[in-house]
């Protein structure tokens, strides 16, 4: 978020301002190119509210006259953008993937028709609130010496009208939504009792496991690992799909992915076509020497 939001002030002659919420080590965002950053510490806000960040930020923006704000694209800036932009009045593009095309009109590059095609967007409103893509930028190091200020919004009890009651984590496993490398398994596995092996794939890995619709829908992985566009959307860095075939609907929510790793017996498999490597073999051979392959390398590295 910061280098993007570097590259947008280099356009525009100014300088980025990050907000940050209860963290620590705030220098460490002038790496990327924020000259400052302004720290909220608040714990009411240790839980993560969409009201009362959205007027955190806003008046942030306020004080700092900040005509352009970057989120990211997850779960919680996709819910709290749309109130952002209701507070300031602000024009909000989702899903964009590269640097404004132009300042003047402020045009935007974004995903459109579930990442199958893009639309150059202009946004009019004089303050601007762009949601980048994940993965669709990159870290760019712009070192300069971050300023931190204290940061105290105005919250009212208003901001915090929706409470969290209670925060039930996933223990031991890496979340899809966290993951930087997700291994996937699809029909081709032939039942729910050859999971293991795309397990222990994971586990060698550090990453988290997922499914096509068709393996939730039949009840062997629960529908919380279905990934694709009527599933979870992934954008890790790695995504191996083992057994998948690749429908559509599949293949648009998997595209945001960085690099993309097909093992298929069907050479003809549509996931051929847009993965980045693939391995034309049968999975129960394939996986097992790859898991073997991936702890000698570990052992020899470790």
């Amino acid at each position: 978020m910061v280098s993007y939001a570097k590259a947008v002030a280099n356009q525009m002659g100014g300088s980025a301002t990050a907000i940050s919420f209860n963290a620590s080590e705030n220098e460490s965002l002038g790496t990327y190119g924020a000259s400052k950053v302004l720290n909220v510490s608040d714990d009411k806000l240790s839980t993560f509210n969409a009201e009362a960040c959205a007027t955190a930020i806003s008046q942030a923006a306020e004080k700092e006259g900040a005509s352009v704000i970057v989120v990211s694209s997850s779960a919680n800036s996709k819910f709290l953008a749309p109130i952002l932009a209701a507070k300031l009045k602000a024009g909000y593009v989702p899903n964009v993937v590269e640097a404004p095309e132009s300042t003047s009109p402020f045009t935007v590059k974004r995903t459109a028709f579930s990442n199958k095609g893009f639309a150059h967007t202009e946004i009019t409103t004089d303050i601007k609130i762009i949601g980048v893509s994940n993965n669709a930028f990159g870290l760019k190091e712009n070192k300069i010496d971050a300023s931190v200020e204290a940061f105290s919004p105005e919250l009212g009890e208003g901001e915090f009208s929706v409470k969290s009651v209670e925060v039930d984590k996933v223990a031991g496993k890496v979340t899809i939504a966290d993951a930087e490398i997700v291994v996937s398994g699809g029909r081709g596995l032939k039942g729910p009792e050859n999971w293991g092996m795309i397990e222990e794939l994971a586990e060698v890995l550090g990453a988290a496991t997922a499914c096509s619709k068709p393996v939730s829908d039949m009840g062997w992985r629960p529908h919380g690992e279905h990934v694709g566009q009527t599933g979870k959307p992934v954008a890790s860095n790695l995504y191996i799909a083992i057994g998948i075939s690749g429908a559509i609907q599949h293949l648009a929510g998997v595209s945001s992915s960085k690099t993309k790793v097909v093992i298929n017996t069907d050479p003809e498999a549509p996931f051929f076509k847009a993965a980045d490597y693939g391995i034309v073999g049968d999975a129960f051979e394939v996986v097992p020497k790859l898991v073997e392959k991936l702890k000698e390398f570990k052992a020899q590295n470790a």
